[in-house]
């Protein structure tokens, strides 16, 4: 019979023999082995899940959508963020409620702060008479009547016994700020006095008790016990304050001489409505939370899961700081940003960058949405304009504010909402024409984002324009 030449895969296998076990080794040797190769498999496996999972999470994000709010400070990005959450996470906002009556109390002082400090720059010793004859001031519903009330009251309500008998809560300013930002200070932080980082409502509560972290408790029907929070004790002596000078902040706020153009969340310090805020037991409304101001440093990034004709779609929606040092941290987010909302404040006619004095806040909007509308990396992202704060510009407008004085351009128009209004989206018009290559259509809104009924509306409206993009970049349609 004729032998065979055995085949190569009949043969051993080279690697194998070399990795076989010794023939002398020991029980306790093999023991080692076997462990070592276990780990060894076990760490292999774990580096493919991980790979895996990886790959799996990048395809995901590609199908989801980046929203980006971009806007100067103070535009109302933080505001329409809120709205986001409101429609499609309202939970989250109930979580965060007892933090947020610390930037309430926060604004309330701060303005109150404010107030005093630039009436320092009066003479408090002016006769009141004086403001009436001179036609510097007209009296208020709250202000004395006869001449003879008026001077009996003058002593008591002088600017500096005012200003003695509200020092214990005026002190209270920066202890409130250094409780939101975590006694962190950042230069140039503008008329808020304070600047927060995303996640600050939890660290609040840290703050506040010794970095212990506070966990509202839930009964039995799946609702927040805000009672059982624990409660700051620098809140709740700040709440007593409120409570014992309520009349003096009343006679503040109808002062003869407080005629101040005051930051537009001043309005919290309104003895009509901080009546409420001084209870024990606070629990910050929706409305107080949308009007509240706390300035954001930073890119904070909010999480939404939208659904549209059955279909859901993970949203990514950040919240930027909008003051000038801080606008380089955009730019990161430009890459995949799918869209913009740009919020431009129609009510700024009549103010001035804290960081520049020179530079009027519509003319920065303007610049800003100038770089938005250029820039390469967004070409092709859908971009919606918001021309906010339309209901603090009637009321502007409707005092006799003139917007030819602050921005010479306007000319000898009428100086009334609709003309105003329409002049400057005309502007931002402009500048979108004269930087669109792509023919990209830019759809624009006149908002008051503190309205919850029409910002949502607005938001759904957005929403399926945004999705419409989405749904053609993807080739579904």
């Amino acid at each position: 019979m004729v032998s065979k030449t055995p085949s190569i895969y009949s043969q051993d296998d080279p690697l194998a023999e070399a990795l076989r076990p010794p023939s002398y080794e020991t029980e306790a040797e093999r023991y080692a082995r076997l462990q070592a190769e276990a780990e060894a498999k076990r760490i292999s496996e774990q580096i493919d899940e991980d790979l895996r999972q990886e790959r799996e999470r990048i395809r995901r994000k590609r199908a989801d959508v980046k929203l980006l709010l971009l806007g100067q400070a103070e535009s109302g990005k933080s505001t329409l963020q809120k709205q986001f959450q409101l429609m499609y996470k309202p939970n989250s906002l109930d979580q965060e409620r007892s933090s947020w009556r610390t930037v309430i109390y926060f604004n309330v002082v701060h303005s109150i702060k404010h107030i005093l400090t630039t009436l320092e720059a009066w003479d408090d010793g002016m006769d009141t008479d004086s403001l009436y004859s001179n036609g510097r001031s007209t009296p208020t519903m709250h202000s004395p009547g006869p001449r003879a009330q008026r001077n009996q009251d003058n002593s008591r309500n002088s600017i500096p016994n005012l200003r003695r008998r509200l020092s214990p809560l005026v002190s209270t300013d920066t202890q409130l700020a250094d409780r939101l930002s975590g006694g962190i200070t950042v230069s140039g932080s503008g008329k808020g006095g304070v600047f927060v980082r995303s996640g600050w409502q939890a660290r609040t509560i840290e703050n506040a008790l010794g970095r212990i972290r506070a966990r509202p408790s839930v009964d039995g029907g799946g609702k927040h016990n805000h009672a059982e929070v624990p409660q700051d004790p620098l809140v709740q002596e700040v709440g007593r304050l409120l409570d014992v000078s309520k009349d003096d902040i009343k006679e503040l706020w109808n002062h003869p001489t407080r005629r101040l153009k005051l930051d537009e969340w001043s309005e919290l310090c309104l003895p009509s409505t901080y009546k409420s805020r001084c209870c024990a037991n606070y629990v910050p409304s929706t409305d107080d939370i949308l009007h509240a101001r706390i300035q954001t440093m930073g890119v904070a990034e909010h999480i939404f899961d939208v659904t549209i004709h059955g279909k859901s779609v993970t949203w990514h929606l950040y919240d930027v700081g909008g003051a000038r040092g801080q606008r380089h941290s955009w730019i990161p987010y430009f890459d995949d940003a799918n869209a913009i909302i740009f919020v431009a404040p129609v009510s700024a006619f009549d103010q001035y960058l804290e960081e520049d004095p020179r530079t009027n806040r519509i003319d920065d909007s303007l610049q800003l949405f100038t770089q938005i509308c250029s820039n390469a990396l967004l070409k092709n992202v859908h971009l919606v304009l918001f021309l906010n704060k339309t209901d603090l510009l009637k009321s502007k407008i409707e005092s006799g504010l003139r917007v030819q004085k602050y921005i010479t351009s306007f000319g000898e128009r009428t100086n009334d909402y609709e003309t105003v209004v329409q002049y400057f989206r005309a502007h931002f018009l402009q500048v979108h024409r004269r930087n669109n290559e792509n023919r990209r259509v830019l759809y624009t809104h006149f908002t008051s984002v503190v309205d919850t009924k029409a910002t949502q509306r607005i938001i759904g409206n957005v929403r399926d324009s945004i999705f419409r993009g989405y749904l053609q970049d993807a080739a579904l349609v």
